[in-house]
């Protein structure tokens, strides 16, 4: 089976993708983060194939997309600071943890055995208007095999699980390039358990409170394996220049030896625009060499999420 490729901004391709996801199947969808394979949230089956098709771990939770507010807080209970978060950031890259509420009707195996959900209201025509046709909200963690480099293109998305699913809708390049940020709302406080496509400080200045860090190593939300968006090369990180062997991510102005494989995540040092590229980045370097070498990263803003993403990708394997 190939993939078949639509345009994500034609209503005719998504009621083919709507009805796709009533009968149970797999849709590639464009978000702002990166591209989600869909399944309907309230389909067990659906929700097993996304597992199927990604090789992805059971334990590992799966984000459920809404297409409101009003939809958001059916499915979890939030905090009076969760919901200034919400305000402030949806629709957007941002995902928040609560309770969930009795009666949600979601697959047991969409929040992975645990008594809490993983929110989000994206940014995206396409997410928000299949979650309207169906009038249910859609899990879809990154379309991509589980741990490897998370798609950004419909093109990604063809390579990695053309085989495995009926149809990719084509939005075009995701315009933030990395996942949701992702906010704990528990009794402790509000818990950054990703960094993502919002900054810690415009959290914690929108909360009116400082973000906590997780205290322990549970896999409580998408995205925190200790290995994961992981190419096949090895990656080392901090490297102010490539060895021989490496290919290079490169962040700011660099001048290298002649022949190396370069790919520049910003050449002018701006996190935001080295978060867009990060993942296309990653791939294009996999394919230059057996090895990737990486440019230090301020630690701060953007820098965050995108330094988390790069320690998984340069993780031991399991």
């Amino acid at each position: 089976m190939t993939a078949r490729t639509l345009p994500a901004h034609d209503p005719a391709s998504l009621d083919e993708a709507a009805r796709i996801l009533a009968a149970g199947g797999l849709v590639a969808v464009p978000t702002e983060t990166v591209y989600g394979l869909a399944a309907d949230a309230t389909d067990a089956q659906a929700v097993a194939a996304i597992y199927e098709a990604k090789g992805r771990p059971r334990f590992n939770p799966l984000i459920a997309h809404v297409d409101s507010l009003t939809r958001a807080l059916s499915l979890i209970e939030l905090s009076d600071r969760a919901m200034a978060l919400a305000r402030a950031f949806w629709p957007g890259p941002l995902t928040l943890v609560g309770r969930r509420r009795e009666g949600a009707g979601l697959s047991d195996l969409a929040a992975a055995g645990l008594d809490t959900l993983a929110v989000r209201w994206p940014a995206s025509a396409a997410m928000t208007g299949l979650v309207a046709r169906l009038d249910r909200p859609l899990v879809a963690p990154s379309a991509n095999p589980s741990g490897a480099v998370s798609p950004t293109t419909a093109a990604h998305v063809a390579e990695g699980l053309g085989g495995r699913i009926g149809l990719i809708l084509d939005g075009g390049p995701c315009a933030v390039g990395v996942e949701s940020a992702i906010v704990a709302d528990g009794p402790e406080g509000l818990v950054l358990l990703r960094p993502g496509g919002i900054a810690r400080e415009a959290l914690e200045e929108a909360a009116g409170a400082r973000l906590l860090s997780p205290e322990d190593g549970a896999v409580r939300a998408p995205g925190m394996l200790a290995s994961h968006y992981a190419p096949g090369a090895g990656v080392r990180l901090d490297a102010a220049a490539p060895l021989d062997h490496e290919a290079y991510l490169a962040f700011g102005p660099y001048r290298g030896p002649d022949g190396a494989g370069v790919v520049q995540l910003s050449a002018r040092g701006d996190l935001t625009e080295a978060a867009a590229n990060l993942f296309a980045a990653l791939r294009e370097a996999d394919e230059m060499a057996g090895a990737i070498a990486v440019a230090p990263i301020p630690e701060t803003g953007l820098g965050e999420a995108i330094n988390d993403r790069l320690r998984r990708a340069a993780a031991p394997r399991p």
